[in-house]
């Protein structure tokens, strides 16, 4: 097993009358994307800037490269916030000199418009970009240090999903470039499709951290069926493998076949049936019992 490039043991943060993050402990290997998620107020942003050397823990430490954070954390690591601020009337060419003239060392920054597709907008105006466009160019300036690591806080909230998809794109050639990513972000198709490690957090704990498709496998079976409250004959109470979730019904079955000849036999009308694989957010539900908020 790889040794963690950011470890983080017992963390805590006490704010008045307030404990917001409440024993976190994760590890993050060198290569990978690791995906932080947890609805709004359940101390992930917290436990974010923590690990991003933002916020100093009132308990527990965290390790970069088994050492504690310091000076060479700063210059090894990139960060795109979920806002960032960039200086009117400058271009985006402008901008990415900025940044990279911050640091003691910086990428060639040929390489790095190629990388996040610059080439057309570098003469545009910064306040004038489209929100994929601003995406990437904050994307480029999280990466203009050649980070190890690099924090990506909801980087696609508010794109349009083809835009969403591009980045997603985008993130895959970072990662082919060896550099670990630790990603925050409510779309769970996002966290599904990019993370090869998630932590669920809620109320300032993890309450499950594993491989995104073991974790939905060990919690379900194979399939999830959805169909209206009508539909269901209102004589046959609801079986154990079943739940009301509003004006849904879902059931949870392994064999589907099987399933749905139990549904025609008791008079359960199929119109509006639908066939899911579980997912994530419905982990993410059954866990916490809240649906992630954008």
């Amino acid at each position: 097993m790889a040794p963690f490039l950011l470890a983080a043991e017992g963390l805590e943060k006490q704010f008045p009358g307030v404990r917001a993050v409440d024993g976190i402990s994760l590890g993050v290997r060198p290569g990978q994307c690791f995906g932080l998620l947890g609805p709004n107020g359940a101390g992930k942003t917290t436990t974010l800037e923590m690990l991003e050397g933002i916020q100093t823990p009132t308990a527990g430490q965290i390790l970069f490269r088994g050492r504690p954070l310091d000076r060479d954390f700063r210059e090894q690591v990139g960060i795109q916030f979920q806002a960032t601020a960039l200086q009117d009337f400058q271009r985006v060419h402008e901008a990415l000199t900025m940044f990279a003239r911050l640091y003691r060392r910086h990428a060639d920054l040929e390489e790095l418009i190629e990388l996040c597709h610059l080439r057309a907008i570098l003469n545009r105006d910064t306040r004038k970009l489209s929100g994929g466009q601003r995406q990437r160019l904050l994307l480029a300036i999280a990466l203009v240090n050649e980070p190890v690591l690099v924090f990506l806080d909801e980087p696609t909230t508010g794109l349009d999903p083809q835009a969403r998809r591009n980045f997603w794109a985008l993130i895959d050639r970072v990662r082919e470039r060896g550099t670990t990513i630790l990603l925050t972000t409510h779309y769970m198709e996002e966290a599904e499709r990019l993370c090869d490690e998630i932590a669920i957090v809620d109320q300032g704990r993890i309450l499950t951290q594993g491989d995104p498709r073991t974790l939905i496998q060990e919690e379900f079976p194979a399939a999830i069926l959805r169909l209206p409250v009508h539909a269901w004959p209102k004589d046959h109470p609801l079986p154990d493998n079943a739940e009301r979730r509003d004006t849904m019904i879902e059931l949870y079955v392994d064999d589907v076949a099987n399933a749905l000849e139990q549904l025609e036999r008791q008079g359960t009308s199929l119109i509006d049936l639908r066939v899911d694989r579980p997912s994530l957010e419905d982990l993410f539900l059954k866990l916490t019992g809240h649906h992630l908020r954008a």
